[in-house]
């Protein structure tokens, strides 16, 4: 502990410094259908992929029918559409949490929509509407004591450190710096440098016998997630596959690695970013 001549206390606090844009997008059926059309669910995975570096606050869903039918039958549909889309969002890891409204509202009349073509307007009605709305900017207040006291906090060992030290079997090693792509099993770039220094010490490191365990976030009933690249539910299981042919690529022997998929076993809790991750488990130490 040291004294300081100044200390600048940070209090974050959660009103508006200005009004966020919330962020909306449109699912569009075919009559009497609420399975996704292939060129829709290709745009919807698309609006998903641009929200993961926004931090969201809650996730609308309105499903809708055209004006034909009767009142119970397009409220049953636009349900169904809403939660249609629901699942998508829980099948590449959106968080349900997120998830404040999944509706249906039933038909929408003709004359809501500005467009002469009725066949064009009930098109556009068969739809479901998703409004992401973000977090608000936190607001940082700074205010300043005199002869305060800083007390360090002890510094948390790298993961490379780790590796380095002392292992026994059991250990389990969380890869906390190597982040991943919402719906994919490739690491994101600005965690590639440490994932290679991570390969190289396992190079070094013939001690060791470990399992690679891939894990993902928000999904329901600890399922696994999809992998958008293949179209496959073993999100878990490629993402430790993925570390795992990395690793074999720089030299680290297959024979001393295994790799399993645990899907959403075993959340961490906090940030779900933190969830889609791999840890390895030694299960072997020489002497």
């Amino acid at each position: 502990m040291y004294k300081l001549l100044v200390f600048f206390l940070i209090t974050l606090q959660t009103s508006f410094v200005f009004s966020q844009k919330e962020l909306t997008h449109e699912v569009y059926f075919d009559t009497d259908k609420f399975d996704i059309p292939s060129t829709e669910e290709n745009r919807l995975l698309l609006f998903i992929s641009n929200l993961a570096d926004i931090d969201i606050e809650s996730i609308s869903i309105f499903g809708f029918c055209d004006d034909i039918g009767a009142v119970s039958y397009n409220l049953k549909l636009s349900q169904q559409r809403a939660n249609a889309i629901k699942t998508v969002f829980s099948n590449n890891e959106i968080s349900e949490d997120l998830i404040t409204n999944v509706d249906g509202k039933g038909k929408i009349l003709l004359k809501i929509v500005e467009e002469k073509n009725v066949v064009k307007i009930r098109g556009l009605n068969r739809k479901v509407e998703i409004i992401v709305k973000p977090k608000p900017p936190k607001v940082i207040e700074v205010k300043v004591e005199k002869e305060a006291i800083k007390v360090e906090e002890p510094k948390k060992k790298e993961v490379q450190d780790v590796l380095k030290g002392d292992l026994k079997v059991g250990d389990k090693i969380v890869f906390d710096t190597i982040l991943f792509k919402t719906g994919y099993s490739q690491v994101m770039p600005e965690s590639k440098k440490t994932l290679e220094a991570i390969a190289n010490i396992l190079v070094e490191r013939k001690d060791i016998y470990f399992t690679i365990q891939g894990h993902v976030c928000c999904t329901q009933y600890t399922r696994d997630a999809v992998d958008r690249k293949t179209n496959l539910r073993n999100l878990s299981e490629a993402r430790a596959e993925y570390i795992y042919d990395y690793f074999a690529k720089k030299g680290v022997d297959k024979k001393r690695m295994r790799h399993i998929g645990l899907r959403r076993k075993f959340p961490l809790g906090g940030d779900p970013k933190y969830d889609r991750r791999v840890e390895i488990v030694i299960t072997y130490v020489g002497k």
